[in-house]
């Protein structure tokens, strides 16, 4: 699953902060355990310091062999004096009465010399803080540190986010609203960020290079369709004459009738390719309010003897009136281009087309091919569902691109209960 730039961010922040935060615990957690014992070790010697100095002054502290209230005891030492001992610090476990369980201790052994010249062993002990409960207290504290810091990065990062890239974002739907031939001009974004300065230009750049090719394009088309319609109506007309020519045999008649039937195909898909050249050049920009009620009726009237040569059945239910702002030429071909698929593409003897009509939709659909068709494609130019000679697969895309030219219609594709269903629905 794709994420998005700003959530694609925010979760590798999110690692990488996890990262330096346990990186951080670690080293925060050494230097603050020896900067404990520093401290600890530290007072240890100087008490050490302290009760030598009391032992001087008074003698009766060398008897202080346990542990009391002091956390001291003096014993005699039975080493020599070569072999005297300097502070050795340890950490014990001992039990405290309080707690009623083992406690961590700091305990400085070392020696000295008593008023007597006797050598003595003295060890003090402290109690020191307890690592397990600090690395607890320690880990608790740094997983609300971490869960602060990523709530604070992601409002953070929302603002600054939206702020800093709202320019690219804007680019970005320029590009996906843009359509060949429909962009009348570029739309300047504002942007303090030279990057998405420079993108922005050199998107303007392309679309602007990208209208001039289809605008040549479409008048190429435009001017090839025009020129071919004086030709190709001199050739039939020479042809249906050649036809009336009883001179000739039955074969050259056929293989006239089979090169003026070509001819009437390419004629109609000229026409088809001017028309479509006209609905993008708005050539048919007036606009009136219309009943597509009638208009349906009335072209079944006009398509009543096709639809008895084919033995299709046609059902009209008007649910309500279906109006709509659009040129009235162009809503006739739509509607016929729409109905005119339903027979070509419905069953021989037995078909059915179903029409509906309410307020705010009109579907027309008809039985045939038991599958469904290929709804992002059925709308292509040349697209055709099967490899019938006379279908020049630009029916449906005429539909689509007389739509297209009105903001306030849209047309779907289904197939449901064996019905092929080609929707019009107002916006």
């Amino acid at each position: 699953m794709k994420k998005s730039l700003k959530n694609y961010t925010i979760r590798y922040i999110t690692i990488m902060i996890l990262i330096v935060i346990a990186l951080w615990a670690t080293l925060f957690y050494a230097y603050i355990m020896e900067e404990v014992y520093d401290n600890v070790d530290d007072g240890l010697k100087n008490q050490k310091i302290e009760i030598i100095r009391a032992a001087y002054e008074n003698e009766s502290i060398l008897q202080t062999a346990d542990f009391g209230i002091n956390q001291f005891k003096i014993t005699k030492s039975l080493l020599k004096e070569k072999q005297k001992q300097k502070n050795i610090f340890k950490n014990d476990f001992i039990y405290m009465p309080y707690d009623e369980e083992m406690e961590p201790y700091r305990i400085l052994s070392t020696n000295f010399y008593g008023k007597d010249n006797q050598l003595y062993d003295l060890e003090i002990r402290t109690s020191t803080v307890e690592e397990d409960e600090l690395k607890s207290d320690l880990a608790t504290a740094l997983i609300i540190l971490y869960i602060f810091i990523i709530i604070s990065i992601y409002f953070i990062n929302r603002i600054v986010f939206y702020r800093a890239f709202k320019p690219f974002y804007q680019i970005l739907d320029k590009l996906e609203k843009y359509q060949f031939g429909k962009t009348k001009e570029a739309v300047h974004i504002a942007s303090n960020v030279r990057e998405f300065d420079i993108l922005n230009i050199e998107i303007d750049k392309m679309i602007d290079r990208n209208e001039k090719i289809f605008k040549q394009q479409k008048l190429f088309i435009e001017n090839a369709s025009h020129e071919l319609q004086t030709p190709l109506a001199i050739s039939t007309n020479k042809l249906e004459l050649l036809l009336e020519d009883e001179q000739l045999n039955e074969n050259q008649l056929i293989k006239i009738s089979e090169t003026k039937e070509a001819l009437d195909r390419m004629i109609k898909l000229n026409k088809a390719l001017l028309m479509l050249s006209r609905i993008e050049n708005n050539q048919f920009e007036h606009t009136v309010n219309l009943n597509f009620n009638s208009l349906i009726q009335q072209l079944c009237h006009e398509f009543s003897e096709i639809l008895d040569f084919k033995g299709v059945t046609v059902e009209v239910h008007e649910h309500d009136i279906f109006q709509a702002e659009l040129n009235s030429d162009l809503a006739n071909i739509l509607l016929s281009n729409l109905i005119r698929n339903a027979i070509y593409y419905n069953k021989q003897n037995g078909g059915l087309i179903r029409i509906d009509i309410s307020k705010e939709k009109l579907s027309i659909a008809n039985s045939g091919k038991q599958t469904a068709l290929h709804g992002e494609t059925i709308f292509d130019r040349f697209r055709k569902e099967n490899t019938a000679i006379s279908s020049n697969g630009l029916g449906l895309s005429i539909v689509k691109t007389i739509v297209e030219t009105n903001k306030n219609l849209k047309i779907t594709y289904s197939y449901l209960n064996n019905l092929h269903t080609f929707s019009l629905y107002k916006l």
